[in-house]
């Protein structure tokens, strides 16, 4: 990797007209961090022509103090105290023509306990910069100081466990599916089945909110109702969650009120409704003791494509602060974009209280989340029974395995999918306590597992096979390097 140290030469800082960024102060390669600084870095790809140094100076400059010609009013301020400074230009491995470049923002730039006011900074005007071909927000590394301006998940794994009563093992979910087009009685319907057969929750998708075929009070009652039932056979806690997503907050606020009456345990948001309404829900599940589940909807709009956009690990940062108590985060084995590194930096994001610098997982920065509850991971999309040994293998116990179509697709039924679902996991899961090796000898404890639990045999016989085998578009840059021999 080359570390790129020299810029465009540049006229007097206070010349009047236009000046470079680099001379404005925004370039700063001698800049020391300082513990209160929030960092970033970003992948660049300036326009032919344009030196990387100048392209660096100037992505600090757009997301903190600087326009394109010089301003008297700087000389009103401390302007080199408010100043973004971009401090390292490097080279991205393998790939000519994109740098990494860190920058750090002063803390006063940002006002306590808004990711509103920090993305609006961070990845304001910035990524509509004509000297930029692409740039992506890789990473961040955001200080203590201003995480203790956050409240963080509503209650957090530990809280989740405890008001479950589940421990040991990953939590087991199922998405409705189809997603939209059911009445509410047959939803409420389908949730029976699917909690009654094993799982822990159902849920609503992304898109299921209050349609003409299905209006959300109507769905809330027969969910609950199915809910309650299973709850009543089974003896264990059970929930649902209802998607409370609408249009305006106070319909939000109604239909998250309306499911605490009924006895939910949990409600359900949307990416897509923003981050200042993800935040008032947050605040409003832990006044209401709710779990509060998001899902990422929307997402890889921003997220998937590796030289333009916002990276997931950053998003997941930014959630955790948000106060959501999950977060989908991806699979790596089923249907959805998930690059096995990538993903596991993901999960270390959402779960862990140190995240240390791990560039082959994708993460840039030491990170300390000062003990701010983790946010419970959501693997969903194209999962099925025969994969529980990679999954358990991948994401240990703290995260929900979410079986849509491979818990309603089950040729025997919902409740046959439900039950191939726990009865392979507690298998994985006795296997991996007694020591068993999950990925060479998991294929066979499932093949034994299914020879008393019929609805597995089946859901191995059928989905077994399947597999979901692209190349990721989100990959880290850095290999591991081995190690000279002895």
């Amino acid at each position: 990797m080359t570390i790129i140290e020299d810029g465009p030469k540049t006229k007097e800082r206070w010349d009047p007209g236009v000046q470079s960024y680099a001379g404005m102060g925004y370039w700063a390669p001698d800049y020391e961090p300082k513990e209160t600084d929030i960092l970033a870095v970003f992948r660049m790809a300036p326009q032919d022509g344009v030196d990387a140094i100048e392209a660096a100076a100037a992505v600090a400059g757009e997301s903190s103090t600087a326009t394109w010609t010089v301003v008297w009013t700087d000389r009103l301020t401390a302007n080199s105290h408010y100043q973004a400074k971009a401090y390292k230009v490097e080279d991205v491995p393998g790939r000519p023509g994109e740098y990494f470049a860190y920058i750090a923002y002063d803390i006063d730039l940002f006002e306590e306990g808004s990711i509103a006011n920090l993305t609006s900074s961070i990845i304001g005007n910035v990524f509509g910069f004509k000297p930029l071909k692409a740039l992506r927000l890789e990473d961040m590394r955001i200080p203590v100081a201003y995480k203790k301006t956050f409240q963080g998940p509503a209650h957090g794994i530990v809280m989740e466990r405890e008001f479950l009563n589940k421990y040991g093992r990953p939590l087991l979910g199922a998405t409705i599916k189809p997603k939209l087009g059911l009445s509410a009685r047959n939803y409420g319907r389908v949730v029976y089945e699917a909690c009654k057969g094993g799982l822990d929750f159902t849920k609503d998708d992304e898109n299921i909110n209050s349609q003409p075929f299905m209006r959300w009070r109507d769905r809330f009652l027969f969910g609950m109702e199915g809910v309650n039932k299973a709850m009543a056979e089974t003896g264990e806690v059970k929930g649902h969650y209802f998607n409370v997503t609408a249009g305006t907050m106070e319909e939000m606020y109604e239909r998250a009120q309306f499911a605490k009456e009924l006895g939910s345990v949990i409600v359900m948001i949307d990416l897509t409704i923003g981050y200042t309404a993800i935040q008032s829900m947050a605040n409003w599940c832990r006044a209401n003791g709710m779990l509060l589940h998001l899902h990422r909807a929307g997402h890889s709009t921003y997220t998937r494509q590796k030289t333009h956009g916002v990276s997931f690990r950053v998003i997941s940062q930014w959630c955790r602060l948000m106060g959501v108590d999950h977060l989908h985060a991806g699979t790596v084995v089923g249907k959805l974009e998930g690059d096995p590194a990538t993903t596991r930096g993901f999960y270390d994001t959402l779960r862990e209280d140190k995240v240390s610098r791990n560039l082959e997982n994708g993460i840039f920065f030491d990170q300390e989340w000062a003990s701010m509850p983790g946010v419970m991971p959501v693997a969903s999309g194209g999962i099925h029974a025969g994969q529980m040994h990679q999954l358990l293998d991948l994401f240990q116990d703290d995260v929900i395995l979410q079986f849509g179509g491979g818990t309603i697709g089950h040729p025997l039924g919902i409740s046959a999918g439900a039950e191939s679902n726990r009865v392979a996991l507690e298998a994985m899961v006795k296997a991996r306590n007694e020591g068993k090796d999950l990925l060479r000898e998991g294929p066979g404890v499932l093949r034994d597992a299914a020879k008393a639990c019929k609805p597995l045999e089946v859901a191995l016989a059928t989905w077994g096979d399947v597999t979901f085998d692209y190349t990721s578009t989100d990959a880290p840059d850095f290999v591991p390097t081995a190690s000279p021999s002895a």
